[in-house]
């Protein structure tokens, strides 16, 4: 059956609002393997939001790449109207979904941006365009990237390693260079989170930052790679939920009109979508409810309405503003028309037919896996993948190596935020495995659910030291748990610290460098997964068997 893009004035206006809506979803098939109830609802529900309700797109996570192209495929036969399917993929799409590509995070291609810009901008380049050629092929149509932000506070726990850097230089040129290579491919890519989330230490997922910054700093810092991914041909500007009151004294930025509208549309000169940040975190759903605030978003100039907690009250509360005047119909209609025109580009839309755009290429009905893995996960890109981890790797190995004296049974001591989310642990990854071929087979896993050890009655043991530390969403802080501090104090007090490797974040070594003896050798990466730590690993215990 083929699919169209129906002319607006055929839509009510709650069809019209409803494409205004993108709703949550798990990327499993099956309602038993959906990790997130709050947010992410049963099938039966998904398929009234999609079918009956019309909503105009869907954010997913979880589950492998070959089931969400599975998914996308279920979730588009059931829209009359194509579906923009989005997901968080700054970091390729295996970050979210196993199997196909997860680079190091952006900041991994600043660090290559110290010394070598074309460098970096070529590593910019090809995220973009293997994350769009891969995100394509599993079904999305919209990524969620680039981050612009300007990470200039280390204790930033939301963005961190997020950004793409540290200056508002650096991280102009990766997002335009990233931007560059998504668009080789028809998908709709994103910039965020404007104004500029990079200088907060408060998590928005949890509560309303507030930066205090004057309009020059702004101007100097903030605004610049928003700037650059306007002139780069981005798609979409995601708001950022916290307020500045040298723009807004009353409203955070997602809900503010001298945000979105004065300076967004009238100052840059944006013309495409602008998509509020996910509505369900803390900085917005804490204060102002689902429906109040869907409407505050729309009154300041939004045209997508990302994750309301409830989309039925959503549409609703955005409806019944229409019909008492508190938004005009033509500001609805102006929404929908942008939607229609991403859509025409993400969606492989037509030209107007006498039915109206038709959907040029629909989706395959029965999922072609041939097509699936010759498109995901192929050597060009894991070879890219294992070229930026190794640029971007930091390390120190002295000589001689406190390794090489290595007597007995080590300790292999793994210190995670959480082990129940650590899918890049396991039996056989290299930061279990790898190790033991040097003696350190004496395994320990502590994360912030391990309870309190007396760290002065425990045996002493010689101790590589491996540390899984980055700032996540919801996690409230950016650098050392009290647990990760506890115990490298307490291995350099009693002598038994033989070597450190450190995952994910750039700052939480800058801690530890100044207290950390010369003759200790250590190895930083960027990325927590399988491939970042065997590379790693393999570069820490080759040049200590070199002092052999």
């Amino acid at each position: 059956m083929m699919t169209f893009l129906p002319n607006l004035d055929d839509l009510t206006l709650q069809q019209q609002v409803a494409q205004m809506v993108v709703v949550r979803a798990s990327g499993f098939l099956f309602d038993h393997e959906i990790q997130y109830p709050i947010w992410e609802p049963p099938a039966a529900t998904l398929r009234h939001w999609v079918e009956d309700l019309g909503v105009g797109g869907v954010i997913l996570l979880g589950a492998s790449a070959g089931e969400i192209a599975l998914r996308t495929q279920q979730l588009q036969s059931w829209a009359s109207i194509p579906l923009l399917i989005c997901a968080d993929v700054e970091e390729g799409v295996g970050q979210r979904f196993s199997g196909a590509t997860w680079f190091p995070p952006p900041m991994s291609i600043a660090e290559v941006a110290k010394r070598d810009l074309p460098l970096a901008c070529h590593y910019a380049e090809h995220l973009g365009r293997i994350t769009a050629a891969e995100s394509l092929a599993i079904g999305l149509n919209w990524l969620l990237s680039p981050t612009v932000d300007v990470n200039n506070n280390p204790d930033n726990p939301v963005i961190n390693v997020r950004a793409f850097g540290e200056t508002p230089e650096i991280v102009s040129e990766l997002a335009k260079a990233f931007i560059r290579g998504a668009h080789q491919h028809p998908i709709l890519t994103t910039a965020k989170h404007f104004p500029g989330h990079g200088d907060t230490a408060i998590d928005s997922h949890l509560e309303l930052p507030v930066i205090l910054h004057d309009r020059d700093r702004l101007e100097q810092i903030e605004f610049p790679p928003f700037k650059a991914a306007i002139s780069a041909g981005v798609d979409v500007v995601m708001s950022a939920h916290l307020q500045i009151p040298a723009l807004d004294p009353n409203y955070p930025g997602t809900l503010s009109a001298k945000v979105l509208t004065d300076e967004l549309r009238t100052n840059l000169g944006f013309e495409g979508l602008v998509t509020t940040d996910a509505l369900v975190m803390g900085a917005i759903a804490n204060r102002y409810g689902t429906k109040e605030a869907c409407v505050l978003a729309i009154e300041a100039g939004t045209d997508i309405l990302l994750m309301p907690l409830e989309p039925e009250k959503a549409i609703t509360a955005v409806c019944e503003a229409v019909e008492s005047g508190r938004i005009s119909r033509d500001r609805i209609q102006a929404s929908v028309e942008r939607i229609w025109r991403a859509k025409q580009k993400a969606c492989s839309i037509a030209l107007p037919s006498e039915e109206g755009y038709v959907w040029e290429n629909p989706p395959e009905p029965v999922l072609q896996t041939n097509q699936l893995t010759e498109s995901i996960a192929q050597p060009e890109a894991l070879t890219i993948n294992a070229e930026l981890l190794r640029s971007s790797m930091r390390s120190h190995h002295p000589n001689p190596s406190r390794l090489a004296s290595l007597d007995g049974v080590g300790r292999n001591l793994i210190i995670v935020d959480s082990i129940l989310d650590c899918d890049f642990l396991g039996r056989t990854a290299p930061a279990i495995a790898l190790p033991a071929q040097f003696g350190f087979t004496q395994i320990e896993i502590v994360d912030r659910h391990t309870p309190h050890i007396d760290l002065n009655n425990r045996d002493s043991s010689p101790t590589l030291l491996q540390l899984f530390i980055r700032g996540n969403p919801f996690r409230g802080i950016a650098g050392l748990t009290q647990a990760a501090q506890d115990w490298f104090t307490y291995l350099l007090k009693t002598n038994q610290l033989y070597a450190i490797a450190l995952y994910g974040s750039p700052y939480v070594l800058d801690r530890f460098i100044p207290s950390l003896p010369s003759d200790v050798p250590y190895v930083f990466t960027y990325g927590q997964m399988r491939e970042a730590q065997a590379i790693a690993l393999e570069s820490l215990f080759a040049k200590q068997s070199m002092n052999f």
